[in-house]
């Protein structure tokens, strides 16, 4: 069977593949380049506290997905879907001419306009990202498709992320933003010309839409929760962008307070996670057969608590050292454990999220697919949301950084097991699963490779830590 990269050179996924790569990565440039500039430049734009314009912008950027995600769901389903594409990314292109106004003139009104179309433009083509992949992709093609996309998207976040910073710090640099912008949503556009057609149901293209999200919504989320495994697989894939929300929104403070590090050393440490996250995904097809394989969703739950943990107590080893810029954190011996946890959350992380994303499109009926996926774009949003003020009670609570993420870590095992109680099916497919593991024979050796390297760094790190207490005591 051919590997899953072979789906990249194919018309039926090759140009979607591109098309939600760029959004991906627009959609994180404008808004890591708008952040930076409303952070350093933030006085002389508005009379604001620049604190509270970002958290403000945050929720403009997510508030679509609450009021028109049901509504985008409906419409993904009752129009064809490569068509739908090409709308979106004609709104984009908008978008960011609108924004690059903003930028220029340097106008909050129309950044923060921008940004929130943005959130709409991301909330319209959700449902019709993960919708379209099965009338594309043959069932046993389904994982090896969907890893691509999460890993894209993930390494398309990053370098979002990271080029937004470069492009704002330059000198004109808010001109570099804007031009950027356009250009990408541009080449969006034209790749999504390429996406071959997806036709709705006859039973959807019938369909009326309600035009009004308030009850489209809740009727949304009712009809959401009718398939169970299928909405428990919803909360899951909830819970986990929770849960990374939790671990990457603390990497700036964690880096500053706890790791003694530099800016570099938080895109380190965003680098770590996302390419975890990346090799998960692509390892699915691999690990899973070419087929949905659930059992794959309790072993990624399992090593999201795991190295979680020992994350935390991979921190609690650390010496006391002054600032360090990226190069002396790789070179200090002391951050390998730390290094190695981050990027196993993320990998474990994929390993949970892909198999949950194929089952819901291979469990939902074909007429309701798009309007499922927005109801999981709603909760989605919902737990984003919840866990900033869960995170905000611990802080309250008097936990420190490394506190939370331990707490955060051993709340995953408890959300994990009651999803798996409800639905025993997960379970079971692990139990059935989990000895063929030992077959993919490279893979495996990897893994006890990486759990001898934490052990013999715990022990180096234990050994330096009472050497330094004995040399103190001394002293």
């Amino acid at each position: 069977m051919s590997s899953q990269f072979s789906l990249l050179k194919q018309r039926r996924f090759g140009p979607f593949f591109i098309t939600q790569f760029l959004g991906a990565f627009n959609d994180n440039l404008y808004k890591n380049a708008m952040m930076i500039l409303l952070a350093f430049q933030g006085a002389s734009i508005t009379s604001m506290s620049p604190d509270i314009v970002i958290q403000m912008s945050g929720g403009l950027f997510i508030l679509p997905f609450f009021l028109f995600s049901a509504t985008a769901g409906q419409v993904a389903d009752k129009m064809d879907k490569a068509r739908l594409a090409r709308f979106v990314k004609l709104l984009e292109i908008a978008i960011m001419a609108l924004g690059g106004l903003g930028f220029y003139y340097k106008n909050l009104y129309l950044l923060m306009g921008a940004l929130a179309l943005m959130g709409l433009h991301s909330t319209i083509f959700g449902p019709v990202k993960y919708a379209i992949l099965p009338q594309h992709l043959k069932s046993e093609e389904l994982v090896g498709g969907n890893g691509l996309v999460e890993m894209g998207t993930n390494i398309a976040i990053l370098l979002g992320t990271m080029l937004g910073g470069v492009l704002i710090a330059r000198q004109n640099g808010a001109m570099l933003v804007a031009m950027t912008a356009l250009a990408i949503a541009v080449v969006g556009y034209l790749s999504s010309r390429s996406i071959p057609a997806a036709p709705p149901s006859a039973e959807a293209a019938t369909m009326k839409i309600n035009w009004n999200p308030f009850t489209e919504t809740w009727r949304n989320l009712k009809f959401t929760s009718q398939n169970r495994t299928v909405f428990l697989s919803i909360l899951g894939i909830s819970w986990f962008w929770a849960f990374g929300l939790i671990f990457l929104s603390q990497f700036p403070n964690l880096t500053k307070n706890v790791l003694h590090g530099d800016e570099s050393v938080v895109s380190l440490l965003l680098t770590l996670f996302s390419i975890g996250v990346g090799i998960g995904s692509l390892l699915c097809e691999r690990l899973s057969g070419h087929k949905v394989e659930i059992g794959l969703v309790p072993f990624g739950a399992i090593g999201l608590t795991v190295f979680g943990v020992d994350a935390y107590f991979a921190m609690a080893y650390l010496p006391a050292h002054p600032v360090q810029d990226v190069w002396a954190f790789l070179a200090d011996r002391s951050h390998l454990r730390l290094i190695i946890d981050l990027c196993l959350i993320g990998m474990f992380g994929g390993f949970y999220i892909v198999p949950l994303y194929a089952l819901i499109q291979i469990r939902s009926e074909p007429a309701h697919r798009s309007r499922i996926i927005a109801g999981n774009n709603i909760l989605n949003a919902l737990f984003m949301v919840l866990s900033v003020g869960m995170v905000i009670g611990m802080f309250s609570a008097g936990l420190n950084i490394p506190q939370v993420l331990l707490a955060t870590a051993l709340l995953n095992a408890v959300i994990a097991l009651s999803i798996f109680i409800l639905a025993p099916e997960f379970l079971m497919r692990f139990l059935a699963w989990m000895p063929g593991l030992r077959s993919q024979s490279a893979i495996w050796r990897s893994l006890r490779k990486l759990r001898q390297s934490c052990r013999s760094t715990r022990s180096s790190n234990c050994a330096a830590h009472t050497n330094n207490a004995s040399s103190n005591k001394n002293e």
